[in-house]
């Protein structure tokens, strides 16, 4: 039921056409954000993702799952549930507009090649594309922090995170050891 939910909650939102959405007031909806996803959504919070340069697609999709319930997280519950599908599309839009997180200087090369081999070997660029800066309803990954990349690969291997890609991402989550999942976070927030 819920994903029924979801699905038709997704067909609103995305139905209409991008030029639908006002940037300027998802700045303004984006205050809620700040507190835990950071100042022109760059987090400085350890397991909260920054938003910045995330695709407008991807954010939307997220929105709608949490709304609908399909994503569960309880610091989310409450603000998503106040969100207009017009919200979404204009908090979208405003995250996508913004500069991604500047990634910090490699302190383990060697742990970033063992992720590039990783990301090669599972074929993460088939979908988050050679740059990792995602596209449409993927996710970008490059810049993002490295504990929270940790943190969502281990909740895809256990099956804990759903909605969206959960199929896809199981399958490629599930065989990675915890050294493999270390390394690939690492190369990936270092991009």
């Amino acid at each position: 039921m819920r994903r029924a939910m979801a699905a038709a909650s997704m067909v609103v939102v995305l139905g209409l056409p991008a030029h639908a959405a006002d940037v300027a007031a998802g700045k303004a909806k984006a205050e809620l954000c700040v507190g835990c996803h950071g100042e022109n959504g760059i987090s400085q919070t350890e397991n909260i993702p920054s938003l910045a340069g995330q695709q407008d697609q991807f954010i939307q999709w997220q929105l709608v799952f949490f709304r609908a319930g399909t994503r569960k997280n309880e610091a989310m519950k409450p603000i998503v549930e106040q969100l207009t599908n017009e919200d979404i599309r204009n908090l979208g839009a405003y995250f996508a507009s913004l500069q991604p997180a500047k990634p910090p200087p490699d302190d383990d090369p060697d742990l970033s090649k063992k992720g590039a081999e990783a990301a090669a070997g599972r074929r993460c660029a088939s979908c988050h594309l050679d740059s990792y800066a995602g596209t449409k309803g993927v996710a970008r990954l490059a810049g993002q922090r490295e504990e929270y990349l940790v943190k969502a690969l281990h909740d895809y291997k256990s099956g804990q995170r759903v909605g969206g890609s959960q199929a896809a991402m199981t399958d490629v989550a599930y065989p990675l050891s915890a050294e493999e999942i270390t390394a690939l976070a690492h190369y990936l927030a270092h991009l």
